[in-house]
């Protein structure tokens, strides 16, 4: 099965045709758009691989934005002792769940 390498939102992902992935919130996109990605590490067919150097010339990755939304809430605490010095501060992560359509 084919492979591809991408890079977004400063991480890489292994995708495949058909997969389901979440990465960091894509801007200036909504839920339903398709999104090229052009930076592209390696892609493998099964029989060949090509890795780029940075990046492959040439080599998409197609993507349809299926879902934006926040992720489940991470609460950060500040405590110093003997002092009454006490913050609670609480976090949602935003995200985009892509689906990968095809890869070339």
């Amino acid at each position: 099965m084919a492979f591809a390498i991408v890079e977004t939102g400063g991480k890489q992902y292994r995708v495949a045709e058909g997969q389901v992935f979440s990465t960091e919130k894509i801007t200036g996109h909504q839920a339903g758009d398709t999104v090229v990605f052009d930076k592209v590490l390696l892609i493998d067919t099964g029989t060949t691989t090509k890795v780029g150097t940075p990046y492959l010339e040439g080599a998409t990755v197609e993507v349809t934005l299926t879902l934006e939304g926040k992720g489940k809430k991470i609460i950060v605490q500040k405590f110093k002792s003997k002092s009454r010095y006490k913050r609670r501060l609480g976090h949602r992560q935003p995200f985009a769940k892509l689906t990968v359509n095809k890869v070339s």
